[in-house]
């Protein structure tokens, strides 16, 4: 999830701003050439060339610029992305369109299907329809949390983590390895961190269940549990330089040398070390959180032949899955992708067996609860 850098002369780790603008466009020149063989002709026009349109809504660099261009050119579909950035707005803004939305196809992560299934936002997936659904990695799309009253409502496409992100040459990895040094003040106004996704991390350091499964039979708990992480992000409010929202920002921050270190997703992160920049990251001993990215079909979506055409070309090859990986940074849920990253790209998108076992996903049982007590308080957070 990157944006434009912009140009400048300030030193990053002994060269210069502007090598570093140089180096990323040869990187982002040499994906788009690697991804312009992706899509064969053959697997698009064995849809049906309709011609109309698909409204996507979804994160920057999901859908690959070049698998995009072929698309549009052998089915007559035009597709139009309007970006987003964070899970709770798209779901807002969804809802204040049903029940004639705008949009007809959407990336929802895995621990929020429940909250849209039960708004009835989201249709689910007709995977007859959809004749590459097998080329997708069954821990994915076979696994428990994709699958609710007996349906499949998403196609996993990519798969990411919520980890602790340093520059190299200011940071040192043991340092990076507990979510305290964040909260440090040897690094007060070095660092930057999504709020909601920092209230999940806090309830972990504080010894309490993030995906708040284990209070849904107490109510009180939760609340207190909320309340405390949220007075834990005020006390420590000095100490931070930003609060941002979407991958690109937290990039940005990096790169200009706003920031040492912050909480990341790893897609962001992994994308900077790919491209050279003196950046690594880490799931840290107090634990972090995983999480999945899907494609949905919004309920009464507009389009929704040329919806499953679009869904059933992107599944159709590894090589796309790679690409994906390649400008996203995240981690593809495809069967075989991995066979076409470069060694950098596989170590970028791996982390030491002794981390992973800090790891766990999201899940969404208690997430009506959760959400209920965390969006207030992420909001009195940034009012305090």
């Amino acid at each position: 999830m990157h944006g434009e850098l912009t140009t400048g002369t300030s030193q990053l780790g002994g060269y210069e701003m502007a090598d570093y603008k140089l180096n990323r466009r040869k990187f982002i020149g040499m994906t788009a050439l690697a991804g312009a063989a992706l899509a064969s002709p053959a697997y698009i026009r064995r849809a049906s060339a309709s011609g109309g349109e698909v409204n996507i809504w979804t994160y920057n660099d999901f859908v690959p610029q070049s698998f995009k261009k072929q698309f549009e050119a052998e089915t007559g579909i035009k597709i139009n992305i309007r970006l987003v950035d964070d899970q709770g707005k798209q779901f807002n803004l969804l809802a204040a369109e049903q029940p004639n939305p705008t949009v007809d196809i959407m990336t929802v992560a895995g621990h929020r299907f429940l909250q849209f299934i039960d708004s009835k936002l989201l249709a689910p997936l007709d995977t007859d329809r959809l004749t590459n659904w097998g080329k997708i990695n069954p821990t994915f799309s076979e696994s428990d949390w994709a699958t609710i009253n007996g349906e499949k409502w998403g196609a996993p496409i990519l798969s990411g983590m919520e980890v602790l992100a340093y520059n190299s040459e200011l940071v040192s990895m043991e340092e990076a390895l507990t979510w305290d040094t964040l909260f440090s003040e040897k690094y007060s106004g070095q660092t930057a961190y999504i709020i909601q996704d920092m209230m999940s991390i806090v309830m972990l350091m504080l010894g309490y269940d993030g995906n708040m499964v284990a209070y849904l039979n107490d109510p009180d708990k939760a609340a207190a549990i909320v309340e405390e992480a949220k007075q834990f992000l005020i006390q420590k409010k000095p100490l931070v330089r930003k609060y941002y929202d979407s991958g690109a920002e937290v990039q940005q921050m990096f790169v200009n040398q706003d920031i040492a270190l912050g909480h990341s997703w790893n897609g962001p992160a992994a994308a900077l070390i790919n491209d050279g920049f003196p950046l690594g990251m880490t799931i840290p001993r107090e634990g972090s959180y995983g999480f999945v990215y899907t494609y949905n079909i919004a309920n009464n979506a507009p389009n929704l032949d040329n919806a499953y055409t679009f869904l059933n070309a992107i599944l159709a090859s590894p090589e796309i899955g790679a690409s994906m990986t390649k400008a996203s940074g995240f981690i593809s849920t495809y069967k075989d992708a991995s066979k076409y990253l470069t060694d950098l790209e596989k170590r970028s998108t791996s982390f030491p067996e002794e981390q992973l076992a800090n790891l766990q996903f999201f899940r969404a049982e208690a997430n009506k609860m959760k959400y209920g007590l965390v969006d207030p308080a992420v909001e009195a957070v940034k009012a305090a």
